[in-house]
């Protein structure tokens, strides 16, 4: 089971950019998807969840700027980060957990068991 994310950089204040995240080994449809980033020294926090049955959350630090989605058909999540800030500067980190129930998500990172392996964005002010 592995997770595979791309797609991080470094990029100007106001900028976009967009994160996948590509599963092997295994399918993700019956998965619940996330993105957690996380500064040096600070506790990894969670920026948007997709359950299985295709519901959003954001973080409200997020909410707005962030668009999280799936292609079960490409095994794959994005996050689209629009109006990017220098406070969103951090190694963005996907997550899947198996769940029962198509609505079933979890906010904290113990909720998943399989991890990506981090991809960096800058943001420049």
């Amino acid at each position: 089971v592995q997770l595979q994310a791309s797609g991080g950089g470094s990029v100007q204040a106001g900028g976009s950019v967009r994160l996948s995240c590509a599963a092997s080994e295994f399918t993700l449809e019956m998965y619940a998807l996330a993105w957690f980033r996380q500064v040096p020294g600070q506790e990894r926090e969670g920026v948007s969840y997709i359950t299985s049955g295709g519901s959003t959350y954001y973080a409200d630090a997020v909410k707005g700027r962030f668009t999280i989605s799936r292609d079960n058909a490409k095994n794959t999540v994005y996050l689209q980060m629009n109006t990017l800030k220098s406070e969103d500067t951090a190694v963005y980190y996907c997550a899947a957990a198996q769940t029962r129930y198509r609505s079933t998500y979890f906010r904290g990172p113990d909720g998943y068991a399989y991890w990506g392996q981090g991809t960096l964005v800058t943001v420049s002010s």
